[in-house]
């Protein structure tokens, strides 16, 4: 499959698009570009602005200003012309549970005005992890095997690009992961992905992601990228009593940031002329004369996370 786009080879254009419910703003000056072939990823938390976002670039909601286009055409003027051309799996499920496997298939290959025959080759790696179930009525389905008739569904009708609101949501992480490696061979075929997570694990694998906090995007870069941008040294402790570690770093008087993070807490320092290691030994000194002997601190690298976190905290910036 090669991917199409727009007459500048631009799959999708998102330009100043805000969007507005009462007095919330859900989507506040949006911009980007997705490129062709791109795995692009909108990250951030329930309430973002993702899914209207989605419901913009898909035509299912008009904006209330600014423009967007999807491969070439308005999504305003041209909505017609896009449902045909898209591949479109929202958040929730969606398929009509009463109908099998088969018969969800072959109902939306012919509201493209195709048929299973057409699309298989597309979806075939996908639907063989299935097709043994094809008789089994699609809400007696696993949370996993609904994700991938989902995703099977989209793409029956062999769409120019995919939109996919946090597909994952609910799956176990095996499943997420065997469906993440299902868009790294989507991608490599040449489709272009556009695809919505709460999961910083799934960002990583984007080409590049928009981190979005309550309808404004905050950055946008290869994920490697976002968390190089984060300001200060970084550090993991760690010690048995969590809790009180927590309390007793944010008390400390440089503290810049200091939050959970799995085992660990991520913690920086406000003093960014200090070496790393002088940090290091002066929050040891604290520490111990805190009563926590047993704390443990290492330098990190960085994550989109701690990028996150960061960003979130301050006004956003223009996005690159």
């Amino acid at each position: 499959m090669t991917a199409s786009s727009g007459v500048d080879g631009t799959p999708v254009v998102v330009d100043g698009v805000t969007k507005r419910f009462g007095a919330t703003t859900a989507l506040d000056q949006v911009s980007f570009a997705v490129q062709p072939a791109e795995l692009f990823g909108l990250v951030g938390p329930d309430g973002g602005g993702k899914t209207t976002l989605f419901r913009v670039l898909t035509t299912l909601m008009l904006p209330d200003a600014g423009r967007a286009s999807v491969l070439g055409l308005d999504v305003v003027r041209d909505l017609w012309a896009i449902r045909a051309r898209v591949g479109y799996m929202p958040g929730r499920f969606s398929l009509y549970g009463d109908l099998t496997v088969e018969e969800n298939l072959k109902f939306f290959a012919s509201v493209f005005g195709t048929n299973l025959e057409h699309g298989y080759a597309l979806i075939a790696p996908i639907y063989r992890q299935i097709e043994r179930f094809k008789d089994r009525r699609a809400a007696a389905l696993s949370g996993g095997m609904k994700q991938k008739l989902a995703l099977s569904c989209a793409l029956v009708h062999r769409p120019q690009l995919l939109f996919l609101d946090e597909p994952t949501t609910g799956v176990d992480a095996v499943s997420r992961r065997e469906f993440w490696d299902l868009l790294a061979e989507l991608k490599a075929g040449g489709l272009t992905i556009v695809v919505s997570t709460p999961y910083m694990d799934e960002a990583a694998r984007c080409d590049r992601v928009a981190l979005i906090q309550e309808g404004r995007v905050l950055a946008i870069d290869a994920p490697s990228q976002i968390g190089a941008r984060f300001p200060r040294a970084m550090f993991a402790v760690r010690a048995r009593q969590r809790s009180r570690l927590l309390s007793t770093l944010r008390q400390y008087p440089s503290i810049a940031s200091a939050y959970p993070f799995g085992e660990d807490v991520h913690v920086s320092d406000s003093r960014t002329d200090l070496a790393p290691d002088v940090i290091m030994r002066e929050l040891q000194a604290y520490l111990a004369a805190a009563g926590l002997d047993d704390a443990r601190i290492r330098q990190k690298a960085p994550g989109i996370e701690d990028a996150f976190i960061e960003l979130m905290g301050r006004a956003p910036e223009v996005a690159a």
